[in-house]
Protein backbone atom coordinates (compact mmCIF):
# COMPACT_ATOMS: atom_id res chain seq x y z
CA UNK A 1 0.00 0.00 0.00
CA UNK A 2 1.50 3.50 -0.68
CA UNK A 3 0.42 5.83 1.78
CA UNK A 4 -1.29 9.45 0.55
CA UNK A 5 0.71 12.39 0.77
CA UNK A 6 0.19 15.93 1.55
CA UNK A 7 2.31 19.21 1.23
CA UNK A 8 2.29 20.70 5.11
CA UNK A 9 -0.13 23.24 3.82
CA UNK A 10 -2.89 20.94 2.91
CA UNK A 11 -2.34 18.67 6.14
CA UNK A 12 -2.76 21.29 8.45
CA UNK A 13 -6.02 22.45 6.58
CA UNK A 14 -7.44 18.73 6.75
CA UNK A 15 -6.64 18.79 10.62
CA UNK A 16 -8.54 22.03 11.09
CA UNK A 17 -11.66 21.36 9.12
CA UNK A 18 -14.53 20.26 11.36
CA UNK A 19 -14.65 16.69 9.87
CA UNK A 20 -12.22 13.87 10.61
CA UNK A 21 -9.49 14.13 8.62
CA UNK A 22 -9.24 11.05 5.48
CA UNK A 23 -5.62 9.98 7.20
CA UNK A 24 -7.21 8.91 10.38
CA UNK A 25 -6.71 5.39 11.07
CA UNK A 26 -3.86 5.35 8.34
CA UNK A 27 -0.66 6.34 7.06
CA UNK A 28 0.08 9.94 5.85
CA UNK A 29 3.02 10.97 4.54
CA UNK A 30 4.37 15.02 4.40
CA UNK A 31 6.39 15.66 1.66
CA UNK A 32 6.56 19.44 2.43
CA UNK A 33 6.84 21.23 5.88
CA UNK A 34 3.84 23.41 6.62
CA UNK A 35 4.00 27.12 5.39
CA UNK A 36 1.08 28.72 7.10
CA UNK A 37 1.03 30.50 10.31
CA UNK A 38 2.41 29.29 13.32
CA UNK A 39 -1.18 29.71 15.55
CA UNK A 40 -2.70 27.45 12.86
CA UNK A 41 -0.01 24.71 13.00
CA UNK A 42 -0.29 24.70 16.31
CA UNK A 43 -3.74 23.66 16.28
CA UNK A 44 -3.70 20.99 13.92
CA UNK A 45 -0.90 19.31 16.02
CA UNK A 46 -3.00 19.71 18.63
CA UNK A 47 -5.13 17.78 17.11
CA UNK A 48 -3.47 15.38 16.07
CA UNK A 49 -2.29 14.49 19.41
CA UNK A 50 -5.39 12.17 20.12
CA UNK A 51 -6.24 11.46 16.19
CA UNK A 52 -5.42 7.37 16.02
CA UNK A 53 -2.75 7.79 12.96
CA UNK A 54 1.04 7.48 11.87
CA UNK A 55 2.43 10.82 10.18
CA UNK A 56 6.16 10.50 8.29
CA UNK A 57 7.70 13.45 6.96
CA UNK A 58 9.11 11.85 3.32
CA UNK A 59 12.54 12.69 2.54
CA UNK A 60 12.79 16.39 1.07
CA UNK A 61 10.24 17.46 4.43
CA UNK A 62 12.48 18.95 7.04
CA UNK A 63 9.86 20.30 10.10
CA UNK A 64 10.95 22.51 12.36
CA UNK A 65 9.43 24.44 15.19
CA UNK A 66 5.75 23.76 15.11
CA UNK A 67 5.80 21.54 12.22
CA UNK A 68 7.49 18.81 14.32
CA UNK A 69 4.57 18.54 16.15
CA UNK A 70 2.72 17.09 12.54
CA UNK A 71 4.66 14.02 12.08
CA UNK A 72 5.95 10.80 13.95
CA UNK A 73 8.59 10.03 11.89
CA UNK A 74 11.20 11.78 9.95
CA UNK A 75 11.93 9.47 6.97
CA UNK A 76 15.56 9.99 5.50
CA UNK A 77 14.71 8.07 2.25
CA UNK A 78 11.74 6.34 0.57
CA UNK A 79 12.91 3.29 1.97
CA UNK A 80 12.43 4.19 5.46
CA UNK A 81 8.91 5.63 4.60
CA UNK A 82 8.29 1.73 3.28
CA UNK A 83 9.55 0.82 6.35
CA UNK A 84 6.94 2.42 8.47
CA UNK A 85 4.12 1.37 6.34
CA UNK A 86 5.21 -2.37 6.23
CA UNK A 87 5.56 -2.21 10.61
CA UNK A 88 1.85 -0.04 10.16
CA UNK A 89 0.58 -2.40 7.72
CA UNK A 90 1.78 -5.76 10.41
CA UNK A 91 -0.10 -4.15 13.53
CA UNK A 92 -2.03 -1.22 12.38
CA UNK A 93 -3.77 -1.00 16.16
CA UNK A 94 -0.18 -1.12 17.70
CA UNK A 95 1.20 1.00 15.74
CA UNK A 96 -1.60 3.85 16.13
CA UNK A 97 -0.96 3.21 19.92
CA UNK A 98 2.54 3.58 19.96
CA UNK A 99 2.48 6.81 17.86
CA UNK A 100 -0.28 8.28 20.29
CA UNK A 101 2.08 7.53 23.40
CA UNK A 102 5.04 9.30 22.31
CA UNK A 103 3.46 12.16 21.15
CA UNK A 104 2.51 13.16 24.93
CA UNK A 105 5.61 11.61 25.97
CA UNK A 106 7.64 15.43 26.39
CA UNK A 107 4.36 16.35 28.82
CA UNK A 108 4.88 13.38 31.09
CA UNK A 109 6.55 13.30 34.29
CA UNK A 110 8.75 9.63 34.41
CA UNK A 111 5.52 8.35 36.63
CA UNK A 112 2.94 9.30 34.51
CA UNK A 113 4.46 7.87 31.67
CA UNK A 114 5.07 4.68 33.01
CA UNK A 115 1.57 4.61 34.12
CA UNK A 116 0.21 5.27 30.82
CA UNK A 117 2.58 2.81 28.22
CA UNK A 118 1.69 -0.10 31.21
CA UNK A 119 -2.27 0.69 30.68
CA UNK A 120 -1.64 0.29 26.61
CA UNK A 121 0.74 -2.52 26.79
CA UNK A 122 -1.83 -4.64 28.93
CA UNK A 123 -5.20 -3.53 26.78
CA UNK A 124 -2.77 -4.35 23.33
CA UNK A 125 -2.17 -8.18 25.23
CA UNK A 126 -5.99 -8.54 24.99
CA UNK A 127 -6.04 -7.32 21.45
CA UNK A 128 -6.48 -9.45 18.55
CA UNK A 129 -2.56 -8.26 16.70
CA UNK A 130 -0.95 -10.27 20.50
CA UNK A 131 -3.40 -12.70 20.04
CA UNK A 132 -2.29 -13.49 16.91
CA UNK A 133 1.28 -13.47 17.59
CA UNK A 134 0.59 -15.43 20.64
CA UNK A 135 -0.76 -18.24 18.50
CA UNK A 136 1.29 -18.28 15.40
CA UNK A 137 4.39 -18.67 18.84
CA UNK A 138 3.65 -21.45 21.31
CA UNK A 139 5.06 -21.43 24.04
CA UNK A 140 8.57 -23.41 25.28
CA UNK A 141 8.65 -25.17 28.31
CA UNK A 142 12.27 -24.48 29.69
CA UNK A 143 13.88 -26.41 32.27
CA UNK A 144 14.78 -24.29 35.56
CA UNK A 145 18.04 -24.87 37.34
CA UNK A 146 16.85 -22.35 40.27
CA UNK A 147 20.40 -20.10 39.34
CA UNK A 148 20.26 -16.78 40.13
CA UNK A 149 19.19 -14.54 36.55
CA UNK A 150 21.89 -11.85 38.35
CA UNK A 151 24.55 -11.77 39.97
CA UNK A 152 25.62 -8.64 43.14
CA UNK A 153 28.76 -7.72 43.97
CA UNK A 154 29.58 -5.00 46.45
CA UNK A 155 33.23 -3.31 46.25
CA UNK A 156 35.10 0.09 47.71
CA UNK A 157 31.91 1.96 46.67
CA UNK A 158 30.87 -0.02 43.62
CA UNK A 159 27.75 -2.37 43.39
CA UNK A 160 28.49 -4.49 40.36
CA UNK A 161 25.14 -5.72 38.65
CA UNK A 162 25.47 -8.75 36.02
CA UNK A 163 22.54 -10.35 34.11
CA UNK A 164 23.39 -14.08 34.30
CA UNK A 165 21.11 -16.32 32.16
CA UNK A 166 22.97 -16.11 29.09
CA UNK A 167 21.96 -19.65 27.81
CA UNK A 168 18.57 -17.16 27.34
CA UNK A 169 20.73 -14.35 25.97
CA UNK A 170 19.52 -12.96 29.20
CA UNK A 171 16.18 -12.34 28.34
CA UNK A 172 14.49 -10.63 30.99
CA UNK A 173 11.39 -12.78 32.86
CA UNK A 174 9.95 -12.38 36.37
CA UNK A 175 12.56 -13.67 38.41
CA UNK A 176 15.70 -11.22 36.94
CA UNK A 177 13.42 -8.47 37.54
CA UNK A 178 12.73 -9.37 40.84
CA UNK A 179 16.34 -10.12 41.55
CA UNK A 180 17.42 -6.79 39.41
CA UNK A 181 14.89 -4.67 41.49
CA UNK A 182 16.94 -6.26 44.93
CA UNK A 183 19.89 -5.27 43.44
CA UNK A 184 18.76 -1.73 42.99
CA UNK A 185 17.18 -1.84 46.49
CA UNK A 186 20.27 -1.59 47.90
CA UNK A 187 21.76 0.92 46.33
CA UNK A 188 18.83 3.08 46.61
CA UNK A 189 19.47 2.48 50.09
CA UNK A 190 23.26 3.86 49.70
CA UNK A 191 23.35 6.95 48.25
CA UNK A 192 27.37 6.47 48.10
CA UNK A 193 26.99 3.26 46.11
CA UNK A 194 27.61 3.90 42.36
CA UNK A 195 26.18 1.05 40.35
CA UNK A 196 27.48 -0.93 37.03
CA UNK A 197 25.27 -2.70 35.49
CA UNK A 198 26.49 -5.36 32.59
CA UNK A 199 25.67 -8.49 31.39
CA UNK A 200 27.65 -12.40 30.97
CA UNK A 201 27.60 -14.06 27.61
CA UNK A 202 27.15 -12.04 23.88
CA UNK A 203 24.12 -10.80 24.34
CA UNK A 204 23.10 -7.85 26.92
CA UNK A 205 19.91 -8.40 27.05
CA UNK A 206 17.01 -10.31 24.24
CA UNK A 207 14.19 -8.28 26.08
CA UNK A 208 11.44 -10.04 27.48
CA UNK A 209 10.87 -13.56 27.99
CA UNK A 210 8.73 -14.21 25.33
CA UNK A 211 7.85 -17.72 26.78
CA UNK A 212 6.09 -15.50 29.81
CA UNK A 213 4.28 -13.48 27.63
CA UNK A 214 0.40 -13.66 28.54
CA UNK A 215 0.77 -15.84 31.34
CA UNK A 216 -0.69 -13.42 34.07
CA UNK A 217 -4.41 -14.17 34.78
CA UNK A 218 -5.47 -11.26 33.29
CA UNK A 219 -4.19 -7.89 31.50
CA UNK A 220 -5.55 -5.81 34.17
CA UNK A 221 -3.19 -7.67 36.95
CA UNK A 222 -0.32 -7.49 34.55
CA UNK A 223 -1.07 -4.09 34.58
CA UNK A 224 -0.74 -3.46 38.37
CA UNK A 225 2.25 -5.79 38.84
CA UNK A 226 3.78 -4.40 36.00
CA UNK A 227 3.94 -0.93 38.01
CA UNK A 228 4.16 -1.86 41.56
CA UNK A 229 7.75 -4.05 40.23
CA UNK A 230 8.82 -1.52 37.58
CA UNK A 231 12.97 -1.84 37.15
CA UNK A 232 12.37 1.40 35.08
CA UNK A 233 11.01 3.42 37.81
CA UNK A 234 13.85 2.05 40.33
CA UNK A 235 16.65 2.73 37.87
CA UNK A 236 15.25 6.36 37.30
CA UNK A 237 15.48 6.68 41.03
CA UNK A 238 18.89 6.17 41.08
CA UNK A 239 20.12 6.96 37.47
CA UNK A 240 22.61 9.66 38.69
CA UNK A 241 24.84 6.70 39.91
CA UNK A 242 24.29 4.15 37.05
CA UNK A 243 26.39 3.15 34.24
CA UNK A 244 25.44 0.28 31.65
CA UNK A 245 27.98 -1.07 29.78
CA UNK A 246 26.46 -3.14 26.69
CA UNK A 247 27.43 -5.55 24.24
CA UNK A 248 25.77 -7.27 21.72
CA UNK A 249 22.27 -6.65 21.14
CA UNK A 250 20.11 -4.74 23.53
CA UNK A 251 16.61 -5.87 22.59
CA UNK A 252 13.33 -4.28 23.64
CA UNK A 253 13.19 -4.35 27.24
CA UNK A 254 17.02 -4.48 27.26
CA UNK A 255 17.43 -0.82 25.49
CA UNK A 256 14.23 0.18 27.24
CA UNK A 257 15.63 0.05 30.57
CA UNK A 258 19.49 1.07 30.09
CA UNK A 259 18.09 4.10 28.83
CA UNK A 260 17.04 5.27 31.83
CA UNK A 261 20.55 4.75 33.37
CA UNK A 262 22.51 8.17 33.76
CA UNK A 263 25.42 6.68 31.94
CA UNK A 264 25.13 4.04 28.85
CA UNK A 265 28.24 3.04 27.29
CA UNK A 266 28.76 0.30 24.20
CA UNK A 267 31.13 -1.66 23.09
CA UNK A 268 31.54 -1.58 18.90
CA UNK A 269 29.50 -4.85 18.63
CA UNK A 270 26.42 -3.43 20.47
CA UNK A 271 23.31 -3.10 18.66
CA UNK A 272 19.73 -1.94 19.55
CA UNK A 273 16.42 -2.72 18.51
CA UNK A 274 12.22 -2.45 19.65
CA UNK A 275 10.68 -5.49 18.02
CA UNK A 276 7.32 -5.20 20.08
CA UNK A 277 5.53 -3.94 17.16
CA UNK A 278 5.98 -7.74 15.51
CA UNK A 279 4.04 -8.76 18.57
CA UNK A 280 1.15 -6.74 18.11
CA UNK A 281 2.19 -4.56 21.45
CA UNK A 282 4.07 -1.06 22.37
CA UNK A 283 7.34 -1.01 24.67
CA UNK A 284 6.01 -2.47 27.79
CA UNK A 285 9.44 -2.22 29.94
CA UNK A 286 9.12 2.09 29.75
CA UNK A 287 10.91 2.35 26.16
CA UNK A 288 8.67 5.43 25.46
CA UNK A 289 9.76 6.78 28.44
CA UNK A 290 13.20 6.51 28.66
CA UNK A 291 14.46 6.59 25.03
CA UNK A 292 12.38 9.97 24.14
CA UNK A 293 14.06 11.55 26.91
CA UNK A 294 17.90 10.56 25.01
CA UNK A 295 16.99 10.36 21.32
CA UNK A 296 13.47 12.18 20.82
CA UNK A 297 10.12 10.93 20.07
CA UNK A 298 10.51 11.10 16.41
CA UNK A 299 13.57 8.67 16.44
CA UNK A 300 12.20 6.37 19.36
CA UNK A 301 9.17 6.08 16.66
CA UNK A 302 11.16 5.22 14.08
CA UNK A 303 12.69 2.77 16.07
CA UNK A 304 9.36 0.91 17.52
CA UNK A 305 7.39 1.48 14.50
CA UNK A 306 9.82 -0.45 12.11
CA UNK A 307 11.53 -3.23 14.24
CA UNK A 308 15.38 -1.73 12.57
CA UNK A 309 18.26 -2.60 14.23
CA UNK A 310 20.86 0.80 15.17
CA UNK A 311 24.74 0.11 15.32
CA UNK A 312 26.59 1.33 17.88
CA UNK A 313 27.93 4.21 15.89
CA UNK A 314 24.44 5.56 15.46
CA UNK A 315 23.24 5.30 18.62
CA UNK A 316 25.91 7.07 19.43
CA UNK A 317 25.42 9.98 17.15
CA UNK A 318 21.76 9.62 18.28
CA UNK A 319 22.65 10.35 22.57
CA UNK A 320 21.59 6.96 22.60
CA UNK A 321 24.87 5.89 24.46
CA UNK A 322 26.96 8.34 25.72
CA UNK A 323 30.73 6.35 24.42
CA UNK A 324 31.99 3.37 22.83
CA UNK A 325 34.84 1.78 24.49
CA UNK A 326 36.61 -1.86 24.30
CA UNK A 327 35.30 -3.30 27.53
Amino acid sequence: MRPPEWTGDEFVEALNAPVEPPFAGSVAVLRSPPTMPEDLVRAAAARLATLPSVVVAGPGCQPSGAGLGLVDVCAASDDQVQDVVAGFEGSPLAAQATTLLLRGAERRSVGDGLVVESAVFSALQAGPEHTAWRRRTPRRDRPDTGASRVHVRRTAGLLEVVLARPGAANALDARMRDELLEALAVAEADPALRVEIRAEGPTFCAGGDLDEFGTAPDPATAHVVRLRRSVGAALERVAARVTVVIGGAAVGSGVELAAFAGRVVARPDARFSLPELGLGLVPGAGGTVSLPRRIGRHRTAWLALTGRVVDASTARAWGLVDEIRLV
